[in-house]
């Protein structure tokens, strides 16, 4: 049996993922008696934990919200997205909570093993937020995520598994330069050393990195930088959409905010065109609507009916 204090954190990180426990099962995952297991939820009641229980042959117990925010249990994943998170909202991702967000990333970054700051803070300086809306979608593996990072910061030669979009299974063998968060997915640019060329590959798609232990030096990217070359890239692919808006702006302070999200050309000092060429209407509409400026549709039409959509919604909802 484990000693007491580590008994309690490890009842704590239980307690934490999932909503009910039953009381058996509980102990049994602890190893200690039903009633020993009493006497350590007594224990965190003790510290502040609101622990409530469900009595009877069936009961059990479950942590429930509190008058104030507990110390959480978290293992390493979920330590590193944490701070990787609160890197991108204290960069101003989200308005308004930048400031909140460095004092919580100073906290954590504080108590962080060595091993974990070294994951956050190649994850941070490898990775290029290339557009609006960039979070990737679920289902990367953040252990996958965290080799690409360390290899492109270390200049670390890889090989890894690649499934291509007809089903077609490769062995790559690479130099990785950087990792893009483009259009809610990941992507890692890299120069193909069987193929003598530079390559951007879905990180979905990439199966057991695994580092050569040959160091490299970085060549020259043929693009303004890795985001650039994942988007011409990709931007020869079949879209659905081109989207082209007159906005009522000048054009640098356009391209100031969502220049990198498409083209701003300028049409006189109060004017500029934008362009974007996307597979979804929703996004653009909240990205003219985030000038904060006068714009008009010129094409596609589907554009001009989903803002009417969205016009109506908001009606509604300002109506009550």
């Amino acid at each position: 049996m484990a000693n007491t204090g580590t008994r309690t954190l490890r009842l704590l990180s239980l307690l934490q993922t999932h909503r009910y426990w039953p009381g058996a099962e509980l102990a049994d995952r602890l190893g200690v008696s039903v009633r020993t297991l009493r006497r350590d939820v007594d224990r965190l009641r003790e510290l502040g934990y609101p622990v409530e229980a469900q009595r009877g042959v069936d009961g059990g117990y479950q942590l429930a919200a509190g008058a104030a925010l507990p110390p959480l249990v978290i293992d390493d994943d979920e330590a590193v997205a944490l701070a990787v998170g609160l890197h991108t909202a204290a960069e101003g991702a989200v308005e308004g909570i930048a400031e909140s967000s460095i004092r919580v990333l100073a906290k954590v970054v504080q108590v962080m093993p060595t091993r974990l700051r070294r994951r956050v803070e190649a994850l941070r300086a490898m990775t290029v937020p290339a557009g609006w809306g960039s979070p990737a979608r679920a289902g990367v593996d953040p252990g996958v995520l965290t080799a690409l990072a360390l290899a492109c910061r270390d200049s670390e030669q890889l090989r890894f598994g690649y499934t291509a979009a007809d089903g077609r299974r490769t062995d790559r063998w690479v130099e990785p330069h950087r990792l893009v968060r483009l259009a809610h997915r990941w992507y890692l640019v890299a120069y193909d050393l069987a193929r003598h060329d530079w390559r951007s590959f879905r990180v979905d798609r990439l199966t057991v990195p695994e580092g050569t232990g040959t160091p490299f030096r970085p060549r020259a990217l043929p693009a303004a930088d890795a985001a650039a070359f994942v988007r011409a890239g990709i931007g020869g692919l079949p879209r659905p959409y081109r989207v082209t808006a007159l906005v009522y702006a000048p054009a640098a302070t356009v391209r100031q905010r969502i220049g990198r999200w498409g083209t701003v050309e300028e049409v006189d000092a109060e004017h500029c065109r934008v362009g974007m060429t996307t597979d979804s209407l929703d996004w653009p509409i909240l990205a003219l609507g985030s000038l904060g400026a006068e714009f008009r549709v010129l094409e596609p039409a589907e554009l001009v009916d989903r803002l009417r959509d969205w016009a109506a919604r908001f009606d509604r909802a300002v109506r009550g």
